[in-house]
């Protein structure tokens, strides 16, 4: 077995335990179909084979190469594209090859496009409040009834609560997303179908109202939504790196150290990163440089596990997962739906 001393830094580890243990937890909260697991959070399909081992056997997607990969890795089952694309030929190609997917539509322009692209099954977006897709919900009823009219099956409705994820008060999140998901109720009324789909780690305690929760960070997590007190899962990913150069604290400065992970190996559009045990103080495209709680703690060489802020762009940014016990690397995933 490899220590992870003999690891090329930067790289992504995944705490075996603690990954073990969010799964679970996510598992007895959302048991079999009510979770659709997000797999752009972790791009791996190593890893949703150990989601769908607990019964998460449907899951999401982001991109078309994310749908390809899992269909190819015999996790097709039910794939759900949460995203409108222009140019399903892949997509449907899948299809015929008979993997089940369905995709996210919220125009006359994106129905046109599943039909031309064949695809078969379609879910109406619905825009609950954040202003990215979905069609607004009193349009939904009209758009569902076009796609049926071009052949299409319509299995139900989807709407992501994204700007309610973070809110640091539980009582207020839980507002936020009653407000949300009544407009998809709404929606999903005039739409028909079975799924009500929604949701994520940061809200899957409140949504009551969707069917099915497409959470993904849980998995894995990330600085940004352990900020929230009311979720129990813990930091199964962090990226490892090495301290590459020390500066002592002189007389009123105190003492820094650098890490060789910075820009290009963190996902940094939810801010810095956390060193445990120290103050970070600034990344660039190679660096992490941070202040030590106890500067004499700290050597040239030293193994340092940084915790991302967002765990989706920063898993991007890598090639493999290290799977570890303590220091030890028991296991290796490539993370094999990079791309679009």
């Amino acid at each position: 077995m490899t220590d992870i001393r003999e690891l090329q830094t930067p790289a992504l580890l995944v705490d075996r335990s603690v990954f073990d243990s969010n799964l679970q937890l996510m598992s007895q909260a959302h048991p079999g179909h009510r979770l659709r697991p997000h797999v752009k959070a972790h791009k791996t399909t190593e890893l949703a084979r150990r989601q769908a081992a607990l019964g998460h056997d449907t899951f999401t997607c982001a991109t078309i190469r994310e749908v390809e990969g899992m269909a190819a890795a015999g996790l097709g089952n039910d794939l759900l594209l949460a995203n409108e694309v222009l140019d399903m030929r892949r997509l449907g190609q899948l299809v015929e090859s008979g993997a089940r997917v369905t995709v996210a539509v919220d125009s006359d322009v994106i129905v046109e496009a599943a039909v031309a692209g064949g695809v078969r099954e379609v879910v109406v977006d619905v825009n609950v409040g954040l202003p990215r897709c979905g069609c607004a919900p009193e349009d939904a009823g009209r758009l569902a009834d076009l796609a049926r009219s071009r052949g299409l099956a319509v299995r139900g409705v989807m709407g992501y609560e994204g700007h309610a994820m973070v809110i640091t008060d539980l009582d207020e999140r839980r507002k936020v997303v009653e407000e949300c998901m009544t407009k998809l109720l709404t929606a999903h009324a005039d739409v028909g179908g079975d799924i009500v789909s929604a949701g994520g780690t940061g809200t899957y305690t409140v949504n009551t109202w969707a069917n099915e929760i497409q959470a993904g960070s849980y998995a894995l997590m990330d600085t940004a939504y352990a900020a929230l007190p009311d979720l129990p899962f813990g930091h199964a990913l962090s990226v490892l790196g090495t301290v590459i150069s020390t500066t002592a604290p002189t007389a009123g400065i105190p003492g820094w150290a650098v890490a060789d992970v910075g820009l290009k190996s963190l996902g940094m559009d939810h801010g810095n990163p956390t060193i445990p045990g120290g103050a970070v103080w600034f990344c660039s495209d190679e660096h992490t440089t941070w202040q030590p709680e106890e500067f004499s703690d700290v050597s040239i060489g030293d193994r340092v596990r940084v915790l991302p802020a967002h765990v989706d762009p920063t898993v991007a940014l890598h090639e493999q997962m290290y799977v570890v016990d303590g220091d030890t690397v028991v296991d290796e995933w490539a993370v094999d739906l990079r791309g679009w």
